[in-house]
């Protein structure tokens, strides 16, 4: 019989499904109706020391809708928490009272400060905290304070910052990845080697959702104007499936033993496989919850139990990573392609469909079959 139950540094969750940092934690009552629902763990809002910096504004959401009418992509231009570090102390310690078995992790996020990152971590562990994610990925408002993706795309504040922290906490922490990088890998590298425990990936991808056609402004509109903010939701997934599948095999080669909780449109069982099968110890789920509610755990859980039933895996581990060894370089496709047609030729094999091989060969009148006969 298969199970979910999983342990990740030293965490022990009921199954990989958590509350990725945003609304969806943002204080004590929904974190409780979290835990009711079955997540097996919760990230609440990132918390900072001085939240009288934090003023967000109205209307802070933009969705990006499909013909159909769903909902595909959401941006936003919310900031971290805007309530006071003392409420979200009592409230932490609150919550672990009432749900001492749930695994309770606090995104914490502040600006170049080494005292200050100290501090909010010794005070979090004070309050009971499970583990810490470490923002540094948050990619509007913040970072025009050197904060959040200012962070996380210059590897060498990673490093030291993940030090800093390394040198104090006794829980383990994660650093939360920006994808708004070329190469995710560098500053994923930098923050392993300061000492975090593990990565999670990816935050939102810097975006403008829509322009409104009636009254040409950018989308979400506060007071006639807009700021460039973080896009999320399903069509982001094939981003950070590529994201998670780059860290993860550069954890593999260089840092085994090292965590990835990767998330970015998760919104079903079947999403939350593929992420596991590219190297994801766990998975997060943010905008799903914004979009569906709490209770779209159980429908992902049995899911993703369905999907372990079919392939008799029985854990987790059975199939964290197996799709990885499938990657590999275009040149290596060529040669791996010429080889098996050389083979058929070989013995005779029967001749292939013919394709479109080289750019000369297309044809403006067969074009729609010879792109789908390119697909597979």
């Amino acid at each position: 019989m298969p199970t979910l139950a999983t342990s990740v540094n030293g965490l022990s969750l009921p199954n990989p499904f958590i509350i990725g940092s945003g609304p969806p934690g943002t204080n004590l009552n929904v974190i409780s109706k979290a835990f009711k629902e079955g997540w097996g763990a919760v990230i609440a809002k990132t918390v900072s020391l001085d939240a009288s910096k934090v003023i967000n504004v109205t209307p802070r959401y933009s969705k990006l809708l499909a013909t159909s009418g769903e909902v595909i992509g959401w941006e936003n231009i919310e900031l971290i928490s805007d309530r006071p570090f003392k409420i979200w102390a009592e409230e932490f310690k609150k919550c672990k009272d009432l749900h001492p078995q749930g695994v309770l992790i606090a995104s914490i996020m502040e600006e170049y400060n080494k005292d200050a990152w100290i501090e909010i971590v010794k005070r979090c562990e004070a309050s009971g905290v499970d583990g810490f994610e470490l923002n540094f990925s948050c990619p509007h408002g913040l970072p025009e304070r050197k904060m959040g993706a200012a962070m996380g795309q210059d590897p060498d504040i990673l490093e030291e910052v993940c030090g800093w922290v390394k040198s104090v906490a006794t829980k383990p922490f994660w650093a939360k990845m920006t994808p708004n990088i070329t190469h995710i890998e560098d500053p994923s590298r930098a923050a392993l080697r300061g000492g975090a425990d593990g990565l999670s990936a990816i935050n939102t991808i810097r975006s403008v959702v829509g322009v409104n056609l009636d009254t040409l402004r950018p989308e979400p509109t506060v007071e006639g104007y807009t700021t460039p903010g973080g896009y999320s939701c399903k069509a982001v997934k094939p981003i950070a499936l590529r994201m998670v599948m780059e860290i993860a095999t550069m954890i593999r080669q260089e840092f085994p033993g090292r965590s990835l909780s990767g998330l970015g449109g998760i919104e079903s069982g079947k999403d939350a496989a593929e992420f596991i099968l590219l190297g994801a110890d766990t998975v997060q789920v943010c905008t799903g919850v914004m979009k569906f509610g709490y209770e779209c755990v159980k429908p992902m859980c049995d899911e993703l139990l369905g999907f372990m039933a079919q392939h008799k895996f029985e854990t987790l581990a059975d199939f964290k990573g197996k799709s990885l060894d499938y990657f590999t370089s275009h040149a290596d496709l060529v040669k791996r392609q010429a080889e098996r047609k050389a083979a058929q030729k070989a013995v005779a094999a029967a001749p292939q469909k013919k394709t479109v091989q080289a750019d000369g060969e297309w044809s403006g009148d067969d074009f729609v079959k010879q792109s789908n006969d390119l697909a597979r």
